[in-house]
């Protein structure tokens, strides 16, 4: 188990200067943990794990019962608790614990582990309790939570939504409570967090670094006092620490008697209307949010300004309709909602709301944002080499989101890119025969490409490969651990030595060398090599405008299936690498967009280039398939004898096993079908637009299976 209890003292958060909203967010958890958790979404080097580390210092103890592994309560024990029942009285106070989950961390050690070859043999529930018992009543921390495997996602899902982890195998199951607060960091540019994980964040915020040379010294400054001297950097803020460990104990003790208006939740309600965010799971957040807000401030009674501070703190990551639209909210039509739905309720009449009896952020009481106890100097940051999240102008409990914003509607995101000049003439070249770049077509859902044969990379929704997960196909000694127990298997390997080993009674006598696991048949993950034409022949714009609507397509469903992605383009005088292999489906689309077209057609160099590519993504993840998606009109015109090398080529990847599809880009009444030929080159399929989509009348019956069976 990995907790918030370490050697040197934790970087103190009090510390931490700018990043308000990411402080703010992180101590309305800690005021209300109902509130559902954070996620910090910013670039690498941001102290983003620094400040949630150190939010358990802050944390109020809490009552559990003496001897129980699963932290229950002493005045409420869970009754399905594997260690109960339990004895009145016995009772002892520890700190709130962080549990932090390693991206690759097993199934047993999420979930816990139970001795199969125990339960068969001696009837008992023999459970080593996982992370999920651990962060009961405190803290759980995915770093890199974008990352994480789909079946560690699966469990988190279950147990957030039911409260509760169970653990089965083969009927037998052991249940423990698991309520914790969720807190996630990550790296928008290394991939997307799945839609059903994401709703379950309460609040996200955006994090970037400072930009101001006086900030960045201050960070460079107070980092270096800290690694040079821990306890004695810990111990000059000890006092503020302990000053906003008291406030959020006040505020904890008030937020009971906070009372939320029919005002506040007309605006709650309406404002979720207003940004079509899904379910009504964004209301209640709000509500709590907003509630929380008050008690931090020391008011009983909740204000528009709680609303629309819980608004741009709960609503940007759910109001995102695709993996390419960016967070955010629109600030005037959130103000003008609320101005709409507005009011106060007859029994906050003539109260006064000028903020006299709120404490003051910016003064020396101040909230996250000042410099009392709770706001403090430069942020912590991950490592020496990390930089600070700028501060807001202002710094109160409406924390503007204008950087944030910026940050994440930056040239990253594809939709965020100035449209191609619809005044400018049709195929008028630019700079050096290039043509401006033309937006992408809509998108549609795609038919599934599959690589042939049987896998063994990571879970995904793409090939058929042997995962941890999925239909049972046969079974096998354990490699290791056990991991899914094959029961009748295990049965039938055990029965004929029971005369032998002097069995009595009912019993089954197990050994070891009985057991076996299943072998289970599910999908992997693959990478996803596109290599675009961007030449001369592709750049009528009706034409890219198909051809880049058609990528995006496929980039969305790279995104569904938990593929990798790569993009090389290839135009004028060579192939250029835009996308190395990356989970960011986003940056794909960004570059997509961004392309220009003209020049020559160096189909060859293109497919070296992807060749290249996947020798050195063969070597950092073997168990990781290829597939390669050429988007072409299949002419070949650059350098000598193109014709010639891009066959050579073709076939040079054809006889490393690379799965492949070309897409036909030919349109016109008159077609060579040079894609086809590229195609069996490849020994793989060719499929038109057309037939690439799913719901085309056209079905594509020519799947990469079979035509490298035909082949």
């Amino acid at each position: 188990m990995t907790t918030a209890h370490h050697t040197a003292p934790q970087y103190p958060f009090t510390a931490v200067v700018g990043m308000d909203d990411l402080r703010l967010a992180l101590l309305l958890n800690a005021v209300s943990p109902a509130v559902g958790g954070v996620l910090v979404r910013g670039e690498k080097g941001t102290a983003k794990s620094t400040a949630v580390r150190a939010l358990s210092a802050l944390m109020p103890q809490v009552d559990v019962v003496s001897g129980c592994r699963f932290a229950c309560a002493p005045a409420a024990p869970d009754p399905g608790c594997p260690d109960g029942p339990h004895e009145a009285g016995a009772a002892e106070a520890r700190p709130t614990r962080m549990v932090e989950l390693p991206v690759g961390a097993s199934e047993d050690r999420l979930v816990g582990a139970l001795d199969i070859e125990r339960a068969l043999s001696e009837g008992v529930k023999a459970f080593e309790p996982g992370l999920l018992a651990d962060a009961h009543r405190g803290i759980l921390y995915v770093d890199e939570v974008n990352l994480l495997h789909d079946h560690l996602v699966d469990l988190l899902l279950d147990a957030a939504a039911m409260g509760a982890s169970y653990v089965e195998r083969e009927g037998v199951s052991v249940r423990h409570a698991a309520r914790f607060l969720l807190v996630g960091t990550m790296n928008p540019e290394e991939g997307e967090l799945r839609p059903q994980l994401l709703d379950r964040f309460g609040l996200t915020v955006e994090v970037a670094a400072s930009r101001e040379p006086e900030q960045r010294v201050e960070v460079v400054r107070r980092r270096l006092a800290y690694d040079a001297d821990p306890a004695g950097f810990a111990a000059r803020w000890a006092a503020e620490e302990d000053a906003l460990r008291h406030r959020i104990t006040a505020a904890r003790e008030l937020l009971p008697g906070v009372t939320l208006g029919d005002a506040a939740l007309r605006q709650i309600a309406a404002t979720c209307a207003a940004f079509e965010v899904d379910g009504m799971r964004a209301d209640i957040v709000m509500a709590r949010t907003a509630t929380a807000l008050a008690a931090w401030a020391g008011r009983t009674d909740v204000l528009e300004e709680d609303v629309r501070q819980a608004a741009l703190l709960a609503l940007p990551h759910r109001r995102r309709r695709n993996p390419f639209d960016a967070p955010g909210l629109d600030e005037d039509k959130l103000d003008r909602t609320l101005e709409e739905f507005g009011g106060a309720d007859e029994d906050t009449d003539g109260e006064s709301t000028d903020g006299e009896d709120d404490p003051d952020p910016d003064g020396p009481d101040g909230g996250p944002g000042g410099g009392g106890p709770d706001g403090g100097g430069a942020p912590a940051q991950d490592g020496p080499d990390g930089a600070p999240q700028e501060s807001p102008a202002a710094q109160s409990p409406e924390l503007p989101h204008q950087q944030e914003r910026e940050s994440a509607e930056g040239p990253e995101r594809p939709q965020e890119q100035p449209a191609a000049p619809e005044q400018s003439q049709e195929g008028a070249p630019a700079a050096g025969g290039e043509k401006a770049a033309v937006g992408a077509g809509e998108p549609f859902r795609t038919r599934r490409l599959d690589v042939p044969g049987l896998g063994e990379g990571a879970d995904g929704r793409r090939s058929r490969a042997r995962t941890a997960h999925g239909r049972t196909t046969g079974a096998r000694r354990p490699h290791g651990a056990l991991g899914k127990l094959h029961l009748a298997a295990t049965v039938q390997a055990a029965a004929p030595h029971q005369r032998a080993r002097g069995r009595h009674g009912r019993g089954l006598v197990v050994r070891r060398d009985d057991l076996r696991e299943a072998v289970r048949e599910g999908r992997e993950g693959n990478l996803v090599l596109f290599v675009v034409d961007a030449s001369g022949s592709m750049a009528a714009r009706k034409r890219m405008s198909a051809v880049k609507g058609a990528v995006l397509s496929l980039l969305l469903d790279a995104y569904q299936r938990r593929d990798k992605i790569g993009m090389i383009t290839f135009r004028s005088g060579g192939a250029e690498l835009a996308l190395p292999p990356t989970s960011s489906v986003e940056a794909g689309a960004a570059r997509l967009e961004q392309l220009p077209t003209g020049g020559r057609t160096p189909l060859s160099e293109g497919l070296l280039r992807a060749h290249e590519v996947l020798r050195v993504e063969r070597m950092r993840d073997a168990s990781r398939r290829p597939l390669l998606v050429v988007v072409t009109d299949g002419r070949a015109t650059g350098g000598p004898e193109p014709v010639v090398r891009a066959n050579r080529a073709a076939r040079l990847l054809a006889g490393e096993g690379t799965a492949s599809v070309v897409v036909d880009c030919e349109t016109g009444p008159v077609r060579l079908g040079l894609a086809g030929e590229l195609a069996r080159e490849l020994q793989g399929t060719a499929v038109t637009l057309d037939e690439l989509r799913a719901d085309s009348v056209s079905a594509l019956v020519r799947t990469v299976q079979g035509n490298r069976k035909a082949a």
